[in-house]
């Protein structure tokens, strides 16, 4: 892919400050999958709003040219905030990268790693259903990123799945001197590893 990629998102998909490493979203693995230009506007907390009102988005519209790829992701943060208009902003996204001359492309949120046993409890409530069901009745490209991500923790198992992680027992990384379990963010292997299935789709859809 030689068109350049741009990247709406929360913490699961930003790259990380240097004194969190290796903690890492996917989207600062993404180049190296694609071969082309990324450009990362995701942040840390960011909701569908957020993103909008910090002046993320119009960033992003700004370094968007025709017939670039416009990935957006969100959810972690959008669900702790249930009264935000979710699918109208998704909705508003789509339709200016359109406008831009982009092909927007919609991602259901990553899943955290929560098991029952061998399964995965799912955690994002409707919230990837919506995304699912607002692409179909748009015609806007989708990576399910909820379904492959609970594919790729299921095969891993619940003991393997935590080297996708930000986990470290105490003593054992000199950023994380306490230790650190965290079952949401990924480290440089579980980012490069989700980074590869977007990549993949992107390919197929672009």
């Amino acid at each position: 892919m030689t068109r350049t990629v741009l990247l709406a998102g929360d913490s699961t998909v930003a790259s990380c400050p240097a004194h969190e490493a290796p903690m890492s979203g996917w989207g600062a693995q993404l180049g190296a999958h694609l071969g082309g230009p990324v450009r990362n506007f995701a942040k840390g907390g960011a909701t569908t709003a957020s993103h909008r009102a910090e002046g993320l988005w119009d960033a992003l519209l700004l370094e968007a040219g025709p017939g670039d790829v416009v990935v957006i992701q969100f959810g972690h943060n959008d669900q702790k905030e249930p009264a935000l208009p979710y699918q109208e902003n998704l909705r508003a996204f789509v339709e200016e990268a359109r406008g831009a001359g982009t092909l927007p492309v919609l991602c259901t949120p990553v899943q955290r790693r929560r098991f029952d046993g061998d399964r995965l409890t799912p955690t994002h409530g409707d919230y990837p259903e919506r995304v699912r069901a607002f692409a179909a009745d748009e015609g806007v490209p989708l990576i399910d990123l909820t379904a492959a991500t609970t594919e790729l923790y299921e095969r891993l198992g619940p003991d393997g799945s935590a080297a996708l992680f930000t986990h470290f027992p105490p003593g054992r990384h000199p950023l994380y001197p306490d230790g650190v379990a965290d079952d949401t963010h990924f480290c440089f292997r579980g980012a490069d590893e989700v980074a590869a299935i977007v990549a993949e789709r992107l390919k197929e859809i672009a």
